[in-house]
């Protein structure tokens, strides 16, 4: 991986756009990235990161997007970084922009962009770029597997921070653990750790379910032995379990069977005895039904013989009543003739009561004859009646033409009142539409200018709070500046007095027989003293971190209080000197006139709508008043020849009334005659025929009743009998004759007569004595039944136990075989001796590799005295496999790497984070480092020391590879002359490059 370019803009403290030129400062192997503390070197750093992974390196990851954003930067200016660099022989360029806040395009206020990214990648064919992707997921992963880096991985290599791997030689185990994990990606040895103890938990968690059940199950098995067994006192996990139940459940099993087999016997003899007592029952029972029924038979025979007299004066009048039935067809045809003739008189009565008084003596063919010569004077009259019809639709059709006529008069005389009104109409709608539309221009003109007042008002209060606004912040800036100076002073007296002391530090360190870190004497005669008031490093440092944030609260303050000034002279610059409540006076007043306009405009539309329905009404009735006049001219017309055809019909009709008021009505008078004349007619020569018929039924009806034998035809209808009372007899008789051959078929019983000479039965005794057995029996039953529950539920429930024991048997194996192996993975286990868990054997591995990666260059840094080596040494809590000790040639003896000095902390880091990179670069897949960045602690290096350092780091270009330093080391300044300038200001920082030429 090479880095070609990097544009940074609006990032960090950089409030414009810089340009770094990596292509340039590559060319001599080794460039400086230097400036004054708080510039933004690390920043530099941290765009390159941000442009390949979206996120900056460590702890400055936390709250990224807004506080990413430079506060230099202008308002409309949006954070961008590009990045364009070789990977995989493959040129790419990466452009990313973290969401923002930005000014509204519209009003006030701020709106959120979200964040971009491009990836765009250089085509040499066609020496030009194509674009490759927008989204931020493709993006990540396409670079994640370029790189074969995750973003830790990427920062631990590439770009080495400062103070990590100083932290990393002199941690402990579990904090040297937890960065190779991230490293290395070792998580996957954990989980291997993880899902061990999981499944050792499941596999136990199934063995004591199993036992549970099992246990569940044999207390099931005891509850349905009941007392006959009693179950051992077992739990779930103990030795045995298995067998113990099983044994118990057998036993239980044979007892049971042995009760079923006794209560067996019992219920035999119960059935026995319960069929003997139903045989003696059902005997008794039959005997006391037969001594019953005799007894009702001798009774019913008794009770007929006391109706036998009715019985034969029954049978008499059912004879009788054959008889007369052959009289009653002649009986049914003479009361209909008869019921025919009272109607038929009844009728003609009727019809001759409303004829005049001139046919009440006319027969039947006299009325005939008068009813033909009525229709024959209605057939004169029709010609007249049709004549008279149109008279009336005549008359009808005058009276319409006369009030046509009057409501056409109204008509004319109401439009010619309207259209005499319309030009004064028409002008006073003109008028009002005239005044709406000069509302509407002076509405337009001043919304032209509310927006420019509103504006300038707001900006008027923004500049009167944010003057109050600035005077509190510049006090504040004041206030922050005198504590951060205090706080300086204060760490600089510390510091002196420590420097002063510091002989009396060194001294607490030596041991007789080993070198000091400042002579390299072994003997120690006369070691410094620490004095009263002295001052450690711990108090200095604390003084140090108090100065920082006060001197960080201090610039933070005066980046507000700029801010506050910029913006305060933006609102003053748009609000100008006015005063704000003249503003909004004004402010106010168009308002009002702006409203006003509005209204009267808001008319415009009522008004042009008024006066378009206005003309569509002249129209109207313009129209209306020549429809009248047309009406009038043709009722002239029409009115002259409805006079003259009906003089002509009237003529006619005079001639047609006869002596009646209307022909109409001389035609209802003779019509109703000759319906009156009809009917009577009919009705009396319908009563002479129904006479006729009545004299012959009376000669039929005396005939048949002397036949059937009867004197007179009244005897014959008083015999006979209706259908319900022929029923009722015949009902009675039948009854009667079969109650008597019932009880004669009884007596005549030979059973029947025996059990009658029996003594009475015994049946309550007999029933007694069934339910007694019945109960025995019953008992009996439910007793077997108990019993064969008891067999059928020990035989299930051991059924089960068996299969449960079964299933357990290879459950409680895979238990103990995955218990032994997660507490070997684990470390718990008596067999690791070391008691070193997985992933700590493997990263032991790694710190291996690491170590002796790091001494090629470790040796060279110290001219060949100190050599890092692995230990496994254990460390906190009984575990091993992640130490590090450093091995000094001077002495031959292996020591902690805490013991080094402040210089030889750093170079020894420096070779273990190189060594780290090599074995990290080789894990990722070889990928190809060409640019590599190394983050401070030069300071702590003598002349010699920093030589031996460079001439490491300048190997490092072998096979064109570039080495950046970032450091405020002056020395360097002169040693390495491809530099990259970062420089502060009030306005922001910006970078100044310097070539090797």
């Amino acid at each position: 991986m090479r880095l070609h370019r990097l544009d940074i803009t609006a990032f960090g403290p950089f409030g414009g756009t810089q340009k770094v030129d990596f292509d340039e400062l590559s060319a001599a192997g080794l460039f400086l990235l230097h400036g004054p503390t708080g510039a933004g070197k690390t920043s530099v750093l941290d765009a390159v990161c941000y442009a390949l992974y979206g996120a900056v390196p460590g702890a400055r990851q936390s709250g990224q997007g807004q506080t990413l954003r430079s506060d230099h930067a202008a308002p409309l200016t949006r954070t961008e970084i590009r990045l364009e660099l070789t990977v995989a022989e493959r040129r790419l360029e990466i452009t990313r922009q973290p969401p923002w806040e930005r000014p509204k395009k519209r009003g006030t206020g701020t709106t959120t962009d979200k964040a971009q990214t491009w990836l765009r990648e250089y085509d040499a064919a066609a020496a030009a770029w194509k674009d490759l992707s927008r989204s931020h997921q493709e993006i990540g992963e396409e670079i994640t597997q370029l790189l074969g880096m995750s973003r830790e991985q990427f920062c631990q290599v590439v770009l080495l921070p400062q103070g990590d791997f100083a932290r990393f030689l002199r941690a402990d185990a579990e904090a040297r653990g937890k960065l190779l994990g991230r490293l290395f990606d070792t998580h996957r040895f954990a989980e291997v750790e993880k899902r061990l103890a999981e499944r050792r938990r499941a596999a136990e968690t199934e063995v004591r379910d199993g036992d549970a059940a099992l246990l569940a199950d044999a207390h099931r098995m005891q509850q349905a032995a009941g007392d006959s067994a009693s179950l051992p006192d077992l739990a779930p996990g103990d030795p045995g379990l298995a067998d113990s139940v099983l044994t118990w459940a057998a036993v239980a099993r044979s007892t049971a069977r042995e009760r079923l087999t006794i209560v067996h016997c019992g219920l035999t003899a119960a059935e026995t005895a319960r069929a003997a007592a139903e045989r003696a029952l059902g005997d008794v029972r039959e005997t006391a039904r037969l001594q019953r029924r005799f007894a009702e038979a001798r009774q019913r025979a008794a009770l007929l013989e006391e109706r036998a007299e009715a019985y034969q004066e029954a049978l008499a009048r059912m004879e009788r009543s054959r008889k007369a039935e052959a009289v009653a067809p002649a009986l049914d045809l003479r009361e209909i003739a008869e019921t025919e003739h009272r109607r038929a008189d009844e009728e003609e009565a009727r019809a001759r009561a409303r004829l005049p008084q001139s046919y009440a003596d006319a027969g039947a063919a006299g009325l005939a004859a008068a009813a033909r010569r009525a229709t024959e004077e209605l057939g004169g009259l029709e010609s007249a009646r049709r004549a008279e019809r149109r008279l009336a639709e005549l008359v009808a059709e005058r009276v319409d033409l006369d009030r046509e006529e009057r409501a056409d008069e109204v008509v004319l005389d109401d439009a010619e009142g309207w259209l005499a009104a319309w030009e004064e109409t028409r002008a006073a709608l003109q008028e009002r539409i005239d005044f709406a539309q000069q509302a509407a221009t002076r509405a337009e003109q001043l919304a032209v200018q509310r927006e420019p007042a509103r504006t300038r008002l707001a900006a008027a209060r923004q500049r009167d709070r944010l003057t109050e606004e600035t005077e509190t912040a510049r006090a504040r800036v004041l206030a922050s500046r005198e504590t951060a100076l205090k706080a300086h002073e204060h760490w600089l007296d510390l510091k002196e007095q420590r420097l002063r002391g510091i002989a009396a530090e060194l001294a607490a360190g030596l041991v007789d027989g080993e070198p000091c870190a400042v002579c390299g004497a072994t003997d120690h005669p006369a070691p410094a003293r620490k004095v009263a008031g002295h001052v450690d490093r711990e108090t200095e440092e604390r003084a140090l971190a108090a100065y920082r944030d006060a001197d960080e609260e201090r610039a933070e303050d005066e980046r507000r209080l700029a801010a506050l000034r910029e913006t305060l002279a933006a609102a003053t610059a748009e609000a100008g000197d006015a005063p704000t409540a003249r503003l909004a006076e004004q402010a106010e007043e168009l308002e009002r006139l702006y409203g006003a306009a509005r209204e009267g405009a808001a008319r415009l539309h009522a008004a042009q709508e008024e006066l378009r329905r206005a003309e569509d009404e002249r129209e109207r009735r313009t129209a209306a008043q020549q429809q009248a006049a047309l009406r009038a001219a043709a009722r002239v017309s029409r009115r002259d020849t409805l006079d003259g055809e009906r003089a002509t019909l009237e003529e006619e009709l005079s001639r047609a009334r006869g002596g009646a008021g209307s022909v109409a009505e001389r035609f209802a008078h003779l019509e109703e005659r000759a319906a009156l004349l009809t009917e009577a007619a009919d009705t009396a020569r319908t009563a002479e025929d129904a006479a006729q018929r009545l004299k012959a039924a009376d000669a039929r009806l005396a005939d048949a009743a002397f036949r059937a034998g009867f004197d007179t035809p009244q005897a014959a209808a008083a015999a006979l009998l209706d259908a319900s009372a022929h029923r009722e007899l015949q009902r009675r008789l039948d009854a009667w004759q079969q109650e008597e051959a019932a009880v004669r078929a009884v007596l005549a019983e030979a059973d029947t007569a025996v059990a009658a000479q029996r003594p009475p039965a015994d049946l309550q005794g007999a029933e007694r004595a069934t339910e007694a057995a019945a109960r025995r029996l019953q008992e009996a039953v439910s007793a077997q039944d108990a019993a064969a529950r008891r067999c059928t539920e020990l035989d299930r429930l051991s059924v089960r136990a068996t299969a449960s024991a079964h299933r357990l048997a290879p459950l409680r194996e895979e238990y103990d075989r995955v218990a032994r192996l997660a507490s070997l993975a684990a470390g718990t286990s008596a067999d690791n001796e070391r008691k070193m868990r997985l992933e700590s054997y493997v990263l032991a591995a790694r710190l291996e590799q690491v170590a002796a990666a790091a001494t090629v260059r470790l040796q060279r840094m110290s001219s060949g005295r100190y050599t890092l080596v692995h230990s496994d040494g254990r460390s906190g809590r009984g575990r091993s496999g992640l130490g590090l000790h450093v091995v000094d040639a001077w002495t031959g003896r292996e020591r902690d790497t805490a013991t080094l000095s402040g210089g030889e902390t750093f170079f020894a880091s420096l070779a273990l984070a190189l060594g780290l990179a090599d074995v990290v670069t080789e894990e990722a897949g070889g990928v190809r480092l060409d640019t590599l960045f190394i983050d401070e602690g030069f300071g702590s290096l003598d002349d010699q020391t920093l030589d031996e350092v460079l001439d490491v780091l300048d190997s490092l270009r072998e096979r064109d590879r570039s080495v950046g330093i970032v450091s405020h080391v002056a020395d360097l300044r002169r040693r390495i002359h491809a530099q990259l300038e970062v420089v502060k200001s009030r306005t922001g920082s910006a970078v100044r490059q310097r070539g090797v030429g």
